[in-house]
């Protein structure tokens, strides 16, 4: 596809009949690399420096195999899992990306549209169009949790509290690991300045963030709390004091600290640490229905979706959005009746073994069929 035809919007009807003609997620990922220039595909599928969080995510998935169970009656296998007060179709979170208008005009709106659409959570990043009262407008009814990157004093953090609140968010999460903005190199080689990065003022807020805003925001509002950059077993103890409700594990993809672990690694540690007393969340290249099961039966409560729900904002808009989970909630339930359950509460680590990875790790290497996705567009 030329240069051209890339840039030209599609109407709404071309999307929706795009979007219906995916019959695997490879599909989703090449047609959203037609449809981007290069910079905003580098923008997704980068990382911080010599990329090596980003591989390890990746690895850390590859590095579990399947214990499945046989003989078992596996035909009534439900995917569903109940968050939030919410039934959803999957225990999966579309997780807050900054400047989704890069992939659609739509931007976060659309996002959340298509997860409450299918019936999944949507987490709204506070650098990411058209905001908060926008995308509670445009999707009332999904599951919608608002994400903070700390811009201003205790005022400016209490007042998009109860902006959420006002607004029918059911949680609010407080971003914790970026003190200081990683060097992404894919962008300074090219002198390309990301529109998020382009709006920014007040960094110097987040760098004073510390355990006194979390006991700030429990003690003064009733609405649960996330706590998004939770690494380690000692901060998760210590999350868990403050009466945080849900552990967020994250490390942005790989887009912030470089030789971290990967997300799959640190989870045991992070339930061993919380045990029981609060819920997790967990991402870092979350992009199969396989890599959904891994994550909930080693013990998070949802996993959230980040690059994928790039790829398939930018292939299809709102529509790609719910193909893309009607196609992951085909891959969970089949891995889940391979396994021999029906549902997720009969997971546990039993089903996961220790292996060495396939392939090597790669943002892609979940999708090595690229080359061969013969659909027509």
């Amino acid at each position: 596809m030329n240069n051209a035809t890339r840039d030209r919007p599609a109407t709404a009807a071309q999307v929706g009949a795009d979007a219906n003609e995916f019959e695997n997620l490879h599909e989703i990922v090449r047609k959203a690399r037609d449809r981007l220039d290069q910079n905003a595909w580098d923008y997704i599928v980068g990382g911080t420096e010599t990329e090596t969080t980003l591989r390890r995510n990746r690895m850390a998935l590859d590095e579990i195999a399947f214990r499945p169970r046989v003989l078992r009656d596996v035909s009534q296998v439900d995917a569903s899992v109940e968050a939030f007060g919410r039934r959803l179709r999957l225990p999966a979170m579309l997780a807050p990306v900054g400047a989704l208008e890069t992939f659609d005009p739509g931007a976060a709106a659309s996002v959340a549209r298509g997860a409450g659409a299918f019936g999944a959570a949507h987490m709204l990043s506070s650098v990411c169009d058209p905001g908060l009262e926008k995308v509670a407008k445009a999707a009332p009814s999904a599951l919608r949790i608002f994400q903070l990157y700390v811009r201003g004093d205790d005022a400016y953090v209490q007042d998009h509290v109860e902006r959420a609140i006002q607004h029918g968010y059911a949680a609010f999460c407080l971003t914790v690991d970026t003190a200081h903005y990683s060097r992404r190199e894919r962008d300074l080689a090219k002198r390309y300045v990301t529109a998020g990065r382009q709006r920014v003022s007040g960094q110097t807020f987040q760098m004073a963030l510390d355990w006194r805003s979390v006991k700030l925001i429990k003690d003064k509002y009733n609405i649960p709390l996330i706590l998004k950059g939770i690494s380690t077993a000692e901060d998760a103890k210590i999350a868990v004091e403050h009466g945080v409700e849900w552990i967020y594990l994250s490390n942005h993809g790989g887009r912030q600290l470089d030789h971290g672990r990967g997300s799959m690694q640190v989870l045991p540690e992070i339930v061993d640490a919380v045990a029981g007393r609060a819920k997790i969340m967990v991402d870092g290249s979350f992009c199969r229905g396989s890599d959904i099961v891994k994550g909930i039966a080693a013990g998070a409560d949802l996993v959230g979706i980040g690059r994928l729900q790039c790829w398939a904002l930018a292939a299809a808009g709102e529509a790609g959005i719910v193909r893309m989970l009607e196609l992951l909630e085909d891959e969970v339930r089949r891995c889940l009746g391979l396994l021999g359950v029906n549902r997720f509460v009969e997971l546990d680590t039993s089903y996961l073994h220790p292996a060495a990875p396939a392939n090597p790790p790669h943002v892609l290497s979940a999708f090595p069929l690229l080359e061969i996705a013969p659909y027509r567009y």
